[in-house]
């Protein structure tokens, strides 16, 4: 009866049945989804993640390139760095997913590359906790948006939404704003 709902409420989600995709599918990337589109998870390539996810298939991110993917949870996201396994029984409940970069998604091959995706996923998730930690939520904003300048170029960065970044760190998406503003008065200032 279970699996009777969650396939009615996955055909409702997606409309009609999307198609199983392989590692080479996933390769695309994500094309110009904009920070101000309202539903930027409804992109094909994002349903078909998901639907990866829902079959709790294990994929992990390509470490061999600059790609993530932030997954959101129903209190929370969270973000799957180069080199951490995505899917499992891990990401069943996730909700939606946006990739980051030019998402390339591969099946581990060995019980040894399961094991150290698991650790990089780890890895990330403590990142993640370390920022949050910090009480003050406009340094957890800055922290947040410095960590994604280090693995991801500026456009890269300037298509994720406020709230993928508010999600990560348990901010309000106008905390993300606020200090994207700063940054762009100061990058202003430092190119007159």
């Amino acid at each position: 009866m279970d699996s009777e709902n969650i396939q009615r409420s996955q055909t409702a989600l997606y409309g009609e049945e999307v198609p199983r995709r392989g590692p080479s599918s996933a390769n695309r990337g994500y094309s110009g989804m904009k920070k101000d589109s309202p539903e930027p998870y409804e992109d094909s390539q994002a349903l078909g993640i998901l639907k990866q996810l829902h079959d709790q298939q294990l994929l992990v991110v390509n470490s061999r390139r600059r790609n993530g993917l932030i997954l959101y949870k129903q209190f929370h996201a969270e973000f799957a760095g180069p080199g951490s396994a995505v899917g499992g029984s891990f990401d069943a409940d996730c909700q939606r997913v946006l990739p980051v970069g030019n998402l390339s998604l591969i099946d581990p091959e060995t019980s040894d590359e399961r094991q150290r995706a698991y650790l990089i996923r780890r890895q990330w998730v403590r990142l993640t906790k370390q920022i949050t930690d910090n009480p003050v939520p406009l340094q957890r904003a800055q922290m947040i948006l410095n960590q994604f300048e280090q693995y991801f170029d500026a456009k890269t960065i300037a298509q994720l939404p406020d709230e993928a970044f508010a999600l990560l760190v348990g901010v309000l998406p106008e905390t993300i704003r606020k200090v994207r503003d700063t940054a762009d008065r100061v990058d202003i200032g430092m190119k007159s």
